[in-house]
């Protein structure tokens, strides 16, 4: 499942940041990755409906939520949780 979840989310991410997905690495944050937080949103968007989860609404913060958006790394590491958590 996790590699699955991992090119899921470079292919959602590689879109948003209009990059091929080879071009991305997991400890890039989504200001390298020319994402901006209207960007971001989409991107979180486009991750819930893929994978059928529910990000939680602060995951901006992260020493308030589980989800921690500062990474791709870390985007992979907590959708990966939240699939678990649903299966």
């Amino acid at each position: 499942m996790s590699s699955d979840v991992h090119d899921r989310i470079v292919a959602i991410i590689a879109e948003q940041a209009m990059l091929e997905p080879s071009e991305i690495q997991p400890q890039m944050t989504p200001a390298e990755l020319g994402i901006d937080s209207l960007g971001l949103v989409e991107s979180i968007f486009a991750i819930e409906e893929a994978f059928d989860i529910s990000i939680p609404f602060n995951a901006n913060e992260p020493s308030q939520s589980d989800f921690d958006i500062s990474s791709l790394g870390t985007i992979i590491t907590a959708v990966e949780k939240l699939v678990a958590a649903k299966a």
